[in-house]
């Protein structure tokens, strides 16, 4: 049987409880994860890990907008199609705000999700960035018998959100890492069990379950086997309810179409 592990985003800033980004009960998952990686290491053919990779400047980050006033967002900040058009928001470089309200009118048009001002995270090279050290540890463990992890970065292009692993929100045409992972889908489909886990259920996960599952053709979503332990929810945000009962949207939706529900101490 070949044994595939797709790990979203598990790094410092989203699982640390000193991360930029913490998602609540995160290190707990990445804890369960780690035990289990190094129980099953023998069973696992392949380790995917994906890696939110930003710079500072981001069309999601508070530095990319500035108000009449020429005051930056604050993080959680939502900003829609409506409020670029009035002028509420735009671009602090004039010559990025053009294609900046092409960006929110095409979030508009696609209907995943509005931009959402994050606080400044996973910035490359910073110690957000890396991977959380439980699972860090785990992985090397299972190097150690000449496997090699396959990291996936994402979100380095700073005119797109990338929440997916796949492709970004809105791919840009000119940059092949923003558009349709092809190879990575291809390898997850030629497995017999994919297993899934990572942060955030609601956001990233779900989206990069979501577009490999568009493009697996339905039958092979039975193969998808969604560790329910190590994943955890965005909370609710300052001021925000939108992201409430994302996460169980997310798992309605994909057991309808095939995906099992399991945890760390039931599979393999």
């Amino acid at each position: 049987m070949n044994v595939q592990l797709l790990i979203i985003d598990p790094q410092n800033d989203f699982c640390h409880k000193d991360g930029a980004l913490f998602v609540g009960g995160a290190n707990d998952d990445m804890e369960r994860l780690a035990a289990f990686i190094t129980a099953k290491k023998d069973k696992l053919d392949d380790i995917h890990t994906t890696l939110d990779s930003h710079h500072l400047v981001d069309i999601a980050h508070p530095i990319f907008w500035m108000d009449s006033s020429g005051s930056s967002p604050d993080p959680f900040t939502i900003i829609t199609a409506d409020d670029v058009k009035n002028g509420t928001w735009a671009a602090t470089n004039p010559p990025m705000r053009k294609r900046a309200t092409d960006y929110v009118n095409s979030l508009q048009a696609n209907g995943r999700y509005p931009l959402c001002i994050w606080p400044p995270h996973c910035l490359i090279g910073s110690w957000g960035y890396s991977v959380y050290g439980p699972i860090y540890d785990a992985v090397m463990k299972w190097e150690q018998d000449f496997a090699m992890v396959d990291y996936v970065t994402k979100g380095s292009n700073f005119w797109t959100e990338h929440y997916s692993a796949v492709q970004a929100d809105v791919p840009d045409p000119e940059d092949p890492g923003t558009q349709l992972n092809q190879g990575l889908i291809k390898t997850l489909q030629d497995a017999d069990m994919v297993l899934l886990a990572g942060e955030a259920r609601s956001h990233c996960l779900a989206n990069t379950v979501r577009d490999i599952a568009n493009n697996f053709g339905e039958d092979n979503i039975k193969k998808m086997y969604l560790l329910q332990d190590c994943t955890s929810d965005v909370g609710d945000l300052p001021g925000q309810t939108m992201f409430k009962d994302m996460g169980e949207g997310f798992v309605s939706e994909m057991t309808v179409r095939g995906m099992n529900l399991t945890d760390s101490k039931s599979i393999l």
